[in-house]
């Protein structure tokens, strides 16, 4: 009986010992499919959070065409899902570079507005935007629509795009070159694209498209300058380099723009890590005053001076070495402006620089990035308008005019061949008292066709804006020269630029011009005066706008994610 019961108790302990194992050998394999499922959950959704957090850069052949814009959330999301996922980068490797702008859309609206000017080729080196603490939050504007944008600019109107669509128009990502980017970067990227996306806008009353290279370009850009751009000023430095404007004189630009900027309340905010822009408030006629020894020959005590406060910025603020210096800018009239950054390679290399002495020769202003400035002599500071204006075409009887002081290569040369050989090349040195005493220099250049505006001893010149002032067309001899907003104005509409071998030539130059288009150029000149006039108090459009307007394009062209 014992050894049924045995038998029996040791069948009933083999059969539960199966069960167990039969239990336990599902209990694994609901665990293996569960961790397989948790795996494959992972490998799916954890890119998708990742690439939320960054921009991916569009194909090398993808650039080439015009980008198309949308919701950048939305943009991603669509896009992960034909996609391969991206690695993770790591934090310390986050990158972005900023270089040459791609090349605009080719537009020609009609026979006036050429192609747009904004695909200029650019030698500058990489500027690296690297992470800081602002985080990686993506920048959704409010009235963002999404587009597909495949044909040229202009063709349709900006519209809603189907979901379904949006997958076949979007350019393709690239997950193995992505970024973290702040806020500010994709607040720039959007309005990048914003811009290269810009509508067609012929009819605008207060902006006459031939005096820009792409008028729908400018008007978009300004708009999204006017919602988006905030600015910096760095509070260091003590006076009068810094925070001191002088308004009077040839070098007035830098000073005017400087009291503007820094009592602006739209564009100037008190928070660095909401800018876009870093203004880096000196100026260079104060720093001329302040630091150069009379008759040294040298300029190095400045340069210095200029390198260690740079030095001191990047050291104690994080900004400048997030991108090298490449959203920051100056702004210098005097002539000595690029060559007293010399001793600093970011400063010089990366920084914008807005400078009067715009002389792509020198290897120090780029063209492209940095910006030219322009020169105004102003008389009276409280009355910058002053004499502003001119006579009709029937009242203008010179033909073309000259006088200042024989500064330069240049104008020895224009001197030599035409002062006192022609009575309709009015060339002079400085303007005789017999002459003067009968016509004033502002009643010659209000009575001449032609202004003549050879470079002195650097290639810009004051008498540019002053011919714009007294609606005379100004004829430009410096070769080299990158001219004012030349990013956006298209300067053959109401000037002539002569090469310094043409000297001889300059009244067959001039004479050859049709009565039509003298005419039209001259009509131009008067158009063109609201964007060089300076105010008090800023007006839409006048040269203060014009001049941040630059910048900010500039900033624009040259971000490039990668």
């Amino acid at each position: 009986m014992r050894s049924t019961h045995l038998g029996g108790a040791a069948a009933a302990v083999a059969a539960a010992g199966w069960w167990r194992r039969i239990a336990a050998a599902a209990i694994l394999g609901l665990a293996a499919a569960a961790a397989a499922l948790l795996l494959t959950s992972v490998s799916t959704a954890a890119p998708r959070r990742r690439e939320s957090l960054y921009f991916f850069a569009p194909s090398a052949a993808a650039i080439d065409r015009p980008l198309v814009d949308t919701n950048p959330t939305e943009a991603l999301s669509d896009a992960n899902s034909s996609a391969p996922s991206p690695p993770t980068p790591p934090a310390a490797e986050a990158a972005a570079e900023a270089v040459a702008p791609a090349p605009a859309p080719s537009e020609s609206f009609d026979d006036v507005v050429e192609e747009s000017s904004t695909g200029r080729d650019v030698d500058a080196p990489p500027l690296v935007l690297q992470a800081d603490s602002r985080g990686p939050a993506p920048f959704i504007p409010s009235n963002a629509e999404p587009i597909a944008n495949t044909s040229p600019v202009g063709d349709s109107e900006v519209g809603e795009v189907e979901p379904s669509s949006i997958e076949q128009k979007v350019a393709p990502l690239q997950p193995e070159i992505s970024t973290w980017l702040t806020p500010t970067d994709q607040e720039l990227i959007y309005a990048k694209r914003e811009v290269e996306r810009a509508p067609p806008m012929l009819d605008d009353p207060d902006l006459y498209a031939p005096l820009f290279w792409n008028v729908s370009v400018f008007k978009r850009s300004y708009e999204l300058m006017e919602r988006i751009l905030k600015v910096y000023i760095y509070q260091d430095g003590d006076k009068p380099i810094f925070h001191t404007p002088e308004l009077k004189g040839i070098y007035a630009s830098e000073g005017w723009f400087m009291k503007l900027l820094q009592g602006n309340k739209q564009f100037v905010v008190k928070d660095p890590t909401k800018a876009h822009l870093f203004y880096l408030p000196y100026s260079s006629r104060q720093l001329e005053h302040a630091l150069y020894v009379p008759n040294s020959h040298t300029i190095i005590p400045l340069s210095i001076f200029l390198k260690n406060y740079v030095n001191m910025i990047a050291t104690k603020y994080p900004f400048w070495n997030r991108t090298k210096g490449a959203d920051h800018f100056f702004v210098a009239c005097h002539d000595w402006g690029p060559y007293t950054t010399k001793l600093h390679d970011e400063l010089r290399k990366n920084t914008i620089k807005a400078l009067c002495n715009a002389d792509v020769s020198e290897d120090v202003f780029v063209r492209g990035k940095d910006v030219s400035l322009p020169e105004t002599y102003i008389k009276i500071p409280k009355k910058p308008l002053r004499d502003v204006g001119g006579k009709p075409v029937s009242q203008r009887s010179i033909l073309a005019f000259f006088a200042g002081q024989m500064h330069g290569r240049v104008r020895p040369i224009l001197l030599n061949y035409w002062s006192g050989k022609d009575e309709d090349i009015r060339i002079y040195g400085p303007l005789p008292r017999r002459i003067s005493r009968k016509m004033s220099y502002v009643q010659h250049m209000k009575s001449s066709k032609y202004c003549i505006c050879p470079m002195g001893y650097e290639v810009n010149s004051p008498r540019i804006v002053e011919a714009i002032y007294y609606e005379c067309v100004p004829v430009i001899i410096a070769d080299n020269f990158v001219l004012p907003f030349e990013d956006v104005l298209n300067w053959s509409a109401f000037s002539v630029v002569v090469a310094e071998k043409d000297i001889p030539r300059l009244k067959e130059i001039l004479t050859e011009i049709p009565l039509r288009k003298y005419i039209a150029m001259q009509t131009n000149v008067q158009r063109l005066q609201r964007h060089f006039l300076w105010h008090a108090k800023p007006v839409k459009y006048d040269i203060f706008y014009m001049i941040l307007h630059s910048i900010w394009f500039s900033r624009l062209n040259n971000i490039k994610v990668q």
